[in-house]
């Protein structure tokens, strides 16, 4: 291969020059030599210098009186020489090192490398390594991601069978009963996807404690689990799924309160968002008071109730048997948010100023309200032992519940819960006969003790 110098010096304007002489001279091959001698005598256009080669050529050919015929060979050799040498020096740079494409704390050079550290470790704007589970800041939070662990549990494993008999028969359940096993499903069909996604899309890289993120991923997978449960209940009773999953939008009361929620994903949902601020770290608080608190603290509750008091009368065994199980999954998702929230309070206490203690206990208000509105719609008349105004009481006896557990004050003085049997379906300590159903507390192999 020729290098830079080879082809500088073999493409002088001397070289040229006799290059171009030899194609325009005449055919005798004795007059050669005597041409090349003649090739320093100045031509009234001198070729230009070696810097485009080929062009200098061209240009001297076409300023000579005699026709010019350039064998294809020249023409070919020089475009093609030419590029060579162009393109050789401005070689590719070296790559960058890896750990500039990836986001802080993602990786950290050899030489740079410190171990984490508990006190380095913090619920949000944490800047030591994501990837480093250990040692644990947060025990709360890992024991909470291995009882999520140990609680698993799949729509399938429930028999559906006595509620597929009962739901086709015509007398098996009145009106006001159909009604709210409709509007439960068709708001908690969505609910738990609008949770999921607020969780992948919103929460997960905000929150930069790894342990809490451990959580988090088991949560968003129970989610998944739940709206399959909910999707699994539709088609098993053979309901109109386009009715059902659009409920959220059609039905005022259940379109109310997944609009509330919604509003609060877009905020902090914009992939250019990020905390750091008193402004964008209240907006992420905002966030997880109206998930936690609010949607799965409060709009769970009366559906859930509703459901399980079915299943207390014999009555949609399976369905009940389903929102049991995921029942105890959100009083699980209830008290981890709490925790985060509280968490977040204590090392960022500017954050819980006057303004933003307000606008809290605003919101579980209006989420409460929201929730009365949808009782109401449901249940107009009497039902399952319960109506209307004994359920405003118990939205009521949970939102004082939700307030008290992020430090506010209760706004629900003398409020007591009227229906104490939820407290023991919660509490889920409760044995049944294993060949008739599973047992709610179940929990995985691996996570049984047996002394």
């Amino acid at each position: 291969m020729l290098s830079w110098d080879d082809y500088n010096e073999e493409d002088t304007p001397r070289a040229v020059a006799a290059s171009a002489a030899v194609a325009v001279s005449e055919p005798e091959i004795a007059l050669e030599q005597q041409l090349e001698r003649q090739i320093d005598v100045p031509e009234p256009a001198a070729p230009t210098p070696p810097t485009a080669p080929a062009q200098p050529a061209v240009n001297t050919t076409a300023a000579a009186p005699e026709p010019v015929v350039v064998p294809e060979p020249v023409v070919a050799a020089e475009p093609v020489a030419a590029p060579a040498p162009t393109t050789a020096p401005a070689a590719i740079p070296p790559a960058a090192p890896a750990a500039t494409t990836f986001q802080p704390g993602a990786h950290i050079e050899p030489e740079n490398h410190d171990r984490v550290t508990v006190d380095q470790k913090a619920m949000i704007n944490c800047r030591a390594d994501l990837n480093q589970l250990v040692p644990f800041k947060y025990d709360w939070a890992w024991q909470k991601y291995l009882d999520g662990c140990a609680n698993h549990w799949m729509p399938q494993e429930v028999n559906m069978t006595a509620d597929i008999a009962l739901w086709k028969s015509e007398d098996g359940l009145s009106e006001d009963e159909r009604t709210i096993v409709k509007r439960s499903l068709g708001f908690f069909s969505t609910a738990d996807s609008l949770v999921a996604n607020n969780l992948v899309l919103a929460i997960y890289r905000l929150i930069t404690n790894p342990e809490c993120r451990q959580y988090l991923l088991r949560q968003a997978f129970e989610e998944a689990i739940h709206t399959h449960a909910y999707q699994y209940c539709i088609e098993s009773l053979g309901m109109d799924e386009g009715e059902i999953f659009n409920m959220y939008h059609e039905i005022p009361c259940v379109a109310k309160k997944a609009s509330w929620a919604l509003q609060y994903t877009r905020e902090i949902s914009d992939p250019t968002f990020d905390t750091g601020t008193i402004e964008t770290d209240q907006a992420l608080l905002r966030n997880l008071i109206a998930y936690y608190c609010v949607l799965e603290g409060v709009f769970f509750y009366c559906g859930f109730t509703q459901i399980l008091s079915m299943g207390r009368r014999n009555k949609m065994t399976g369905t009940s048997e389903q929102f049991q199980y995921i029942l105890r999954d959100e009083s699980m998702h209830v008290n981890f948010g709490i925790d985060v929230i509280n968490q977040i309070k204590l090392e960022n206490p500017q954050l819980w100023d006057e303004e933003m203690q307000t606008l809290a206990r605003n919101m579980i208000l209006e989420g409460t309200t929201l929730e009365i509105a949808y009782a109401r719609d449901t249940m107009p008349r009497g039902v399952l032992g319960m109506n209307a105004n004994m359920m405003e009481e118990y939205l009521q006896f949970i939102a004082n519940r939700r307030l008290a557990q992020i430090g506010l004050a209760e706004q629900f003085p003398g409020v007591k819960n009227p229906f104490p049997w939820m407290s023991e379906i919660m509490d889920l300590k409760k044995e049944k006969n294993f060949f008739e159903t599973r047992v709610t507390e179940y929990q995985t192999g691996g996570a049984l003790s047996w002394d």
